[in-house]
């Protein structure tokens, strides 16, 4: 158990555990700067990102060829914890028309948001579905492509009944990733771009409750209802530029301080960086990033091994999704979806949970060929 335990620190991808650490630390600063005149969000970034990384510290010494062949089990439980909120969670509704049960109440006061676990899940078991179908037909029996697309939907759906529909663009993103990635022919993208193309009158009618349509429209011109749909938007361009180059320095923001911008430690904490950090420390910020999901990439690549390299191209589907929507969110190109930027907002659920991914990625890297014919000689030695 010992020497277990010792080879996976000596072993596991030192690069991505020296991003997320970094990665960590900055989040850490820029939430301890957004606590400083309001609620510590500091202390529950902080508890967040310690279970996180013990999670996936031990999460990495389970092969994750072990994990995905609990993909039944796996997705009985993501399935049952979506129902369990749509029957039995938090229901929060706001005055501009939201209606949303994504939130489980446990003991303590603490809220859970269970589609974040599930993000994890999904990618378990899509990653295992992927690699038969990919491995049995090369994606040319049309009855299983049709599965997949099935299975992709079940997540979207749900949460789409939660009323939760920025998880449910993340689950579908975080699908279109792995199975491009995995070599899906485009005329497969091509019709599902045509269909979306045909369903989207459909959809605006039946589908979005009113506020969305009402966000969708504002975004087109937030200056329209600037004292409420527009607010948010606006307030966060005005925190992102009043920070010029440099920004005005951590803890100095008053802005920030005295919360001009709604939700501005889990949504828009990208507008704290740009007035606190300026451009250097948004740059900064998004370069880290960027090497995460690079490193991602290299270690799929590394793994020379289909459900291992769906399973990394799922979690960068997940992270470069929920950036680009949050980022386009807090600069005014997205309508607001209630997306997190990964790692650095505040959010129990969501900080937890994408750790336990970075620990299924070093499990992948850990059980690569490379380390196994390094562990073998050393036995014998």
């Amino acid at each position: 158990m010992l020497r277990a335990i010792f080879n996976c620190i000596r072993y596991s991808d030192k690069v991505l555990w020296t991003i997320i650490i970094l990665i960590s630390m900055y989040s850490l600063l820029l939430v301890k700067s957004i606590s400083r005149e309001s609620f510590n969000y500091f202390t529950v970034q902080f508890i967040s990102v310690i279970i996180g990384l013990l999670g996936a510290y031990f999460l990495q010494m389970i092969d994750y060829k072990v994990l995905a062949e609990w993909w039944k089990w796996i997705a009985v439980v993501c399935v049952g914890l979506i129902f369990c909120t749509l029957f039995a969670g938090i229901k929060i509704e706001g005055s501009m028309g939201v209606n949303a049960r994504a939130w489980i109440a446990l003991p303590g006061g603490i809220t859970f948001q269970p589609s974040e676990l599930v993000k994890i899940g999904f990618i378990l078991t899509f990653s295992k579905h992927l690699s038969e179908v990919k491995k049995s037909s090369e994606f040319k029996c049309l009855k299983e492509v049709v599965g997949l697309g099935i299975h992709a939907l079940v997540p979207v759906i749900l949460t789409h009944l939660q009323g939760d529909d920025g998880a449910a663009i993340i689950f579908l993103c975080i699908a279109l990733v792995m199975v491009f990635m995995a070599g899906l022919p485009l005329r497969y993208f091509l019709f599902i771009a045509v269909l979306g193309a045909i369903a989207a009158p459909l959809m605006w009618k039946l589908v979005l409750a009113d506020y969305q349509k009402k966000r969708i429209l504002t975004q087109l011109n937030p200056e329209a209802d600037p004292l409420n749909m527009g607010y948010q938007q606006i307030q966060s361009k005005l925190s992102i530029g009043s920070g010029g180059v440099f920004g005005y320095g951590l803890f100095k923001g008053l802005r920030v301080a005295n919360g001009v911008v709604p939700i501005q430690e889990s949504d828009f904490i990208f507008s704290a960086a740009g007035e606190e950090l300026g451009f250097i420390g948004c740059l900064v910020l998004l370069l880290l990033l960027l090497a995460f999901i690079f490193r991602v990439g290299y270690i799929a690549w590394c793994s020379g091994e289909s459900i291992g390299m769906c399973i990394c191209f799922g979690f960068i589907g997940l992270v470069m999704s929920q950036t680009i929507f949050n980022l386009g969110m807090c600069l005014s190109l997205l309508p607001v979806m209630g997306v997190t930027l990964p790692f650095i907002s505040v959010g129990g659920s969501s900080a937890a949970c994408l750790y336990l991914g970075v620990g299924i990625v070093q499990s992948v890297y850990l059980n690569r060929d490379q380390t196994k014919r390094i562990l073998n000689i050393e036995r014998y030695q």
